[in-house]
């Protein structure tokens, strides 16, 4: 079977020219995984290797999605056409080629599309389909993953990535179309005129909401300097433009600053790890800097590193949301601006931390699912009936966002938010750290991990099934002789608590296990839904920050022990 799709796309007149060397020179291996299964179309869109075959993202597997989106919005009606798609993509290997054709398929059917003339940070794709009043949105990128991947992510008309009931809709199409290698991008000269390139007019407003988001607008900005990279991505011009006009203090990473798709000076994107710090690093013991932000290549997560007692400690993105927290609730409250139903969100796998620090503040805590639509899907509800008030949102995957006219984790919100505070604090003498640890002293410290088990191909999906399978029947009653009080799987939908069981509602079915520990701590495991990865991820909940550690060391041991 696996021989007989690869001959067919081998030999297919319709085969873009660039794959056909690649595919000739596949071993069997190769053929394996680049053919044994259709890459999924999931409700958070596509993301894979890049590279002809089913289970690559290329070309024609890209026209697949298209054609599957455009059918949905045909469906919708002719006002659904008219108002259109937003596309943005990053500066990975053909997200510009990806974008073009992705205009030019739904061209094909009569749908207008708004295409930026170059690579745009994520969040300002979803506040583009706002702005332009579209139905809904494209985003070519694969966030912080490694430079061999590439995805493609699609919005609602709210600037929300598709929440799983409108996905599957979605989904249902694409799945639907047999030969993605029979579809073609070719328009005519009306058609063409379907396809509107956008730029500068969009930036100039998104900045101004951007900056709009201030607290503290007139705090001392002289005192503070930033190291900031984008790295390769597409924060380096938001960024830099909005630090700019408001007098921050900041270097640049100039070698990071190239939109670079090979992410030459870099060993990673991602700010979850500490490589993506290197060369920051080093520019920020030269230039004495205060913090270091740090952006993936979508600009939709932000790192930071602080200088604290003379050495450069890097915050997770549980500690930044919970010091942004700090930071935009107490200034709310200062300055009677705090709204009268006020909400935060965040998710079933971030710190307990910051639902301390909301609650201390009379704000409201709702928890989703992991993935900032499930975010976007609340902030959109409340905007309707406004019995809530949106006040801050975050997930533990160092993306928040501040002020919801963008539906999506916006890093260059953030990147300004985190400036404004280290100033803020700095004129109080506290670094960043310092107004961290004082919350631990406050609301007890935690230690918030996360490791991953990375399987790839079909044996490591099968293999990160089973481990799932085999958690969720273990019955698992304790963890390194630590009693679990609470069992929650979000998959069947129910908790265990107290020898019963009882539903677990309010949340659309996903695979996640949930252990809470009786020292107040807790783990959850989950497949990662872009990556071939197993997750782990620990609030580890200490007397002091050294006792956290610790037991976290001791948590995480006693996991690994489990799942070999």
């Amino acid at each position: 079977m696996i021989q007989e799709v690869y001959e067919r796309w081998l030999h297919h007149p319709n085969l873009d020219p660039s794959y056909k060397e690649v595919l000739a020179n596949m071993d069997e291996k190769e053929k394996q995984d680049s053919f044994y299964t259709t890459i999924a179309f999931g409700t958070a869109g596509m993301r894979g290797l890049l590279g002809p075959g089913t289970n690559r993202i290329n070309l024609h597997t890209i026209r697949k999605a298209n054609v599957g989106f455009a059918q949905y919005i045909c469906e919708n009606g002719e006002d659904a056409k008219k108002r259109g798609v937003a596309i943005g993509y990053d500066n990975r290997h053909m997200s510009r080629e990806f974008a073009m054709d992705s205009a030019k398929v739904l061209a094909t059917f009569g749908i207008r599309s708004y295409v930026f003339e170059s690579l745009r940070p994520t969040p300002e794709l979803s506040f583009a389909v706002r702005h332009f009043n579209c139905f809904g949105g494209i985003m070519v990128t694969a966030s912080h993953n490694p430079k061999e991947y590439n995805g493609y992510k699609l919005y609602d008309e709210k600037g929300c990535q598709l929440v799983p009931a409108l996905a599957e809709q979605v989904i249902a199409k694409v799945n639907a179309v047999e030969d993605e290698l029979g579809i073609t991008a070719d328009v005519n000269e009306e058609q063409e005129k379907l396809i509107t390139m956008i730029g500068s007019d969009v930036d100039e407003v998104y900045y101004e909401n951007v900056i709009s988001i201030q607290l503290n607008p007139d705090v001392d900005k002289n005192n503070v300097k930033i190291v900031f990279s984008p790295e390769h991505g597409t924060a380096n011009v938001a960024v830099k433009a909005l630090y700019d006009r408001l007098g921050y203090q900041y270097v640049a990473v100039e070698e990071q600053c190239t939109p670079d798709p090979d992410f030459s000076n870099t060993p990673t994107p991602n700010p979850e790890e500490k490589g993506a710090y290197e060369l920051a690093l080093t520019y920020a013991k030269k230039e004495h800097a205060d913090i270091i932000l740090v952006c993936d290549p979508d600009a939709d997560r932000m790192g930071v590193g602080v200088l604290h007692n003379d050495e450069y400690v890097l915050l997770t993105g549980n500690q930044s949301g919970s010091v942004l927290i700090e930071y935009i609730l107490s200034q709310l409250k200062a300055k009677n601006m705090m709204p009268p139903s006020p909400v935060m969100f965040n998710t079933v796998v971030t710190s307990d931390l910051g639902e301390k620090i909301a609650a201390n503040y009379g704000v409201e805590t709702e928890k989703t699912l992991t993935g900032f639509k499930f975010i976007g899907e609340k902030v959109a509800k409340y905007e309707v009936n406004n019995e809530k008030q949106y006040v801050f949102g975050y997930e533990e995957s160092y993306g928040s966002l501040i002020k919801p006219f963008v539906r999506d984790k916006d890093a260059p919100q953030a990147c300004l938010m985190l400036a404004e505070a280290a100033c803020f604090y700095k004129a109080q003498g506290k670094t960043l750290v310092d107004v961290l640890h004082g919350l631990y002293a406050e609301f007890g410290a935690y230690e918030e991990s996360q490791t991953s088990l990375s399987l790839a191909g079909q044996e490591g999906a099968l293999r990160i099934q089973q481990i799932l399978t085999n958690l969720r029947t273990s019955g698992l009653r304790e963890i390194a002789n630590t009693a679990v009080v609470r069992f929650e799987d979000y998959k069947e939908c129910r908790i265990l608590e107290n020898g019963e069981e009882k539903a677990l509602r309010g949340f659309t079915k996903s695979d996640v296990l949930k252990y809470y520990l009786s020292d107040g701590s807790w783990i959850a495991v989950r497949p990662s839904g872009t990556e071939p990865k197993c997750k782990f991820y620990y609030c580890i909940k200490g007397d002091t920050i050294a006792d956290a550690k610790a037991k976290t060391t001791m948590y995480q041991k006693a996991v690994n022990d489990l799942i070999q």
